[in-house]
């Protein structure tokens, strides 16, 4: 997906070329040169603007809209040939002939649209399309993601495949964070920057950003969702709601956090680990350390290797509502 800039640059590089043609045309042909450059511009400009309405159209969407506006030409075609309007007038098989190529026409590019691709092995049974895996999907990220240090931490481990994207709208939410007065929103906004531009310098990892402007009366998270839908996306996020609402409306959603508790350390009675035993427990003997995920372990005996890494066998396992507590005694 190429950068906003360079697509305005080749935007307003045609603008100029229509509107030079059009000014030796209007030269040449009919001896006005600004008169012709001014409608060349005009015309250029109205392509421009087209373009801009229909950002939110990809090529996949485009090819099965031709397809579908084949088939209803092909139905009207058949209809009118069956000679039942033999006996109007001229001008009203005219119209009736208009009548039927936009109302099939119309017909079939919506059903067109709307059809995934094993649907079309209906119409042409001996042509298959390639079904293009879920996890080879492009990745799209909200703000959580963005300024999420995680998300860097598992793009350089190869885990999450696929191309990053961020739209434009994510991008200027992030920068107003940055530019808040409130120093937490602040650092988040400044921290979301600096991802992005280690995700850009990670090697292997294609970053772009999405032509999506925000829309004032759509929320961030509905209007995330309906980019997804239409470029066939998949959402990264920490944000349970947001990963929520898209699964509902068929959009594939990858949770962090739901990584993050997949790859958590399990440790059953039993078990041995090694731990740095950082501060002192309830108990005047007790010593606490934690692992890596932040799973707090109370060691029996541990007070007096306060500052030390030791081996620990677990003894014990507690559920309270802070998470899970695990008991453990030094091992011999």
């Amino acid at each position: 997906m190429a950068p906003l800039n360079t697509i305005n640059l080749l935007r307003a590089l045609f603008v100029v070329m229509a509107a030079s043609l059009g000014g030796m045309v209007g030269a040449g042909q009919f001896g006005t040169f600004f008169g012709g450059f001014a409608l060349g511009a005009v015309y250029a400009l109205c392509l421009v603007l087209v373009d801009r309405l229909l950002r939110g159209l990809t090529l996949r969407a485009f090819s099965s809209a031709t397809f579908g506006l084949l088939l209803g030409f092909i139905f009207a075609m058949l209809f009118r040939e069956s000679n039942v309007f033999m006996h109007q007038s001229a001008d009203t098989q005219w119209l009736i002939g208009l009548a039927l190529y936009a109302g099939f026409g119309y017909l079939g590019m919506m059903l067109a649209m709307r059809s995934n691709r094993d649907e079309f092995s209906l119409l042409i049974p001996y042509v298959r399309f390639t079904r293009e895996r879920t996890q080879d999907l492009p990745l799209l990220l909200d703000t959580n993601a963005v300024v999420d240090p995680r998300v860097g931490d598992v793009v350089q481990t190869g885990f999450l495949s696929g191309e990053l994207i961020i739209p434009r709208f994510i991008m200027e939410e992030v920068q107003r964070l940055a530019d808040s007065n409130d120093p937490i929103r602040r650092e988040r906004g400044r921290r979301g920057l600096e991802n992005v531009e280690r995700l850009q310098r990670s090697i292997g990892t294609a970053v772009s950003f999405h032509d999506s402007v925000r829309d004032p009366e759509t929320p961030a998270d509905v209007q995330l969702v309906n980019v997804a839908r239409l470029m066939q996306a998949r959402i990264l996020s920490s944000d349970v709601s947001l990963c929520k609402a898209a699964r509902v409306q068929g959009v594939t959603a990858l949770n962090l956090n739901d990584l993050a508790k997949a790859v958590r350390t399990q440790l059953n009675v039993g078990d041995e680990a090694e731990l740095h035993v950082t501060k002192e427990g309830k108990d005047a003997t007790q010593g606490v350390g934690y692992l890596p995920d932040g799973t707090m372990i109370v060691v029996n005996q541990g007070r007096a290797y306060i500052g030390q890494t030791i081996g620990v066998v677990v003894s014990g396992t507690v559920m309270t509502s802070a998470g899970r507590l695990i008991f453990a005694d030094v091992r011999k």
